[in-house]
């Protein structure tokens, strides 16, 4: 473990991501879903057993931010294809917003992108989240366009798709 930076998600780590999941979208996303939606969306995506599964799968990488040895933000990596690094989670503890967080994981999703032989990083963020659209179109995305996607239990999700190409060089 390192005690500041960014390093793969550890299985002895995947308790206290789901931990902060729940506090940063419960803090974040009231406003934006509804509290329902909120607490389906986090048992689809961080039940311990789903993050362990996504752990060992090929294509799928898990990384997390540590400041004082403390786990601050964490992001999830997706092939997309053979082009495209989806960025499918990226969340930073909300006291610690607009500090360069999430920045530094976007620029780890862009080395793994190059890594892979990826010419962009995709995103999905939801059309009322205005901070994070800010954050990614500081960063260099821009939307590409606006999907409804039924995700079950009575909820969809209300997104931009946005993109940001990438110098392989």
């Amino acid at each position: 473990m390192i005690r500041d930076g960014i390093e793969p998600l550890a299985a002895a780590d995947v308790e206290a991501v789901a931990a902060l999941a729940r506090a940063i979208w419960h803090a974040h996303y009231p406003g934006i879903i509804s509290t329902a939606q909120i607490e389906y969306m986090l048992a689809q995506r961080y039940d311990p057993a789903v993050i362990r599964e996504e752990l060992a799968q090929t294509g799928v990488w898990w990384f997390v931010l540590r400041m004082d040895g403390e786990i601050v933000a964490y992001m999830t990596l997706q092939k997309e294809g053979d082009a495209a690094l989806k960025i499918d989670k990226l969340y930073v503890r909300p006291d610690l917003q607009r500090r360069g967080c999430g920045g530094r994981l976007i620029a780890q999703a862009e080395i793994l992108a190059r890594h892979e032989g990826c010419r962009e990083l995709v995103l999905a963020v939801n059309r009322g989240n205005t901070k994070a659209i800010a954050a990614y179109r500081k960063h260099g995305f821009a939307v590409r366009e606006a999907v409804v996607k039924d995700i079950g239990g009575g909820f969809v999700m209300d997104d931009y798709l946005m993109a940001k190409e990438l110098n392989l060089k």
